[in-house]
């Protein structure tokens, strides 16, 4: 009966894990779709820098109402990712265990320590430090700090190189100097070789 119990936990937590990956595909926020050059934000949604990305997109479409916009996270390093994943699985193992009253450690045939026990115990309480602490490492694994800014996938502001955020003016400028530099190039007759 133990062991049924411990199978179905696992196959609940492993579909619910599976039931909300994200399959290395990353949301999009399109923000507008019409225009000719494709301004893009990556950002760290974790870091809170979507507010800024949507206020930012906000003044920069009125003032370049012919810009497009997208953005999208900021992914952090493959390792990264997977610890993250692996610990929100993991967290809602515990969590189980310590609901069900069930040791892991007799499975094993190891000696309860006494934080198991004293989980036992506290059941409300220990699965609350769980779920925290487990919420607080995985956060800190999905967070990067990245705001990068490309403009036609040339790139013009990284704050992982700058270490800050571009204010308002000086993206405006970057992209006054890109535009105008474009629309030069353009402007240029083509030679043949």
């Amino acid at each position: 009966m133990e062991t049924r119990c411990l199978c179905l936990l696992l196959v609940c937590v492993l579909s619910l894990n599976h039931a909300t990956a994200d399959n290395g595909s990353v949301k999009k926020m399109k923000m507008q779709y019409t225009g000719m050059p494709l301004l893009k934000f990556q950002i760290c949604v974790s870091c809170g820098y979507r507010r800024v990305f949507e206020e930012y997109t906000r003044v920069l479409t009125q003032r370049y109402p012919d810009i497009r916009i997208e953005g999208e996270n900021f992914l952090p390093q493959p390792l990264y990712r997977h610890t993250a994943s692996f610990l929100s699985v993991f967290k809602l193992a515990v969590i189980g265990l310590i609901i069900l009253g069930k040791s892991p450690f007799t499975f094993f045939h190891m000696e309860t320590p006494g934080i198991w026990l004293w989980a036992q115990e506290n059941k409300i309480y220990a699965c609350m430090m769980v779920f925290f602490l487990s919420n607080m490492i995985e956060n800190q694994c999905m967070s990067t700090g990245a705001f990068e800014v490309t403009l036609n996938d040339m790139p013009v502001w990284s704050k992982l190189q700058a270490g800050h955020l571009p204010s308002m003016q000086q993206l405006v400028q970057i992209l006054e100097n890109e535009m105008k530099l474009s629309a030069h190039m353009d402007s240029l007759p083509h030679r043949r070789a």
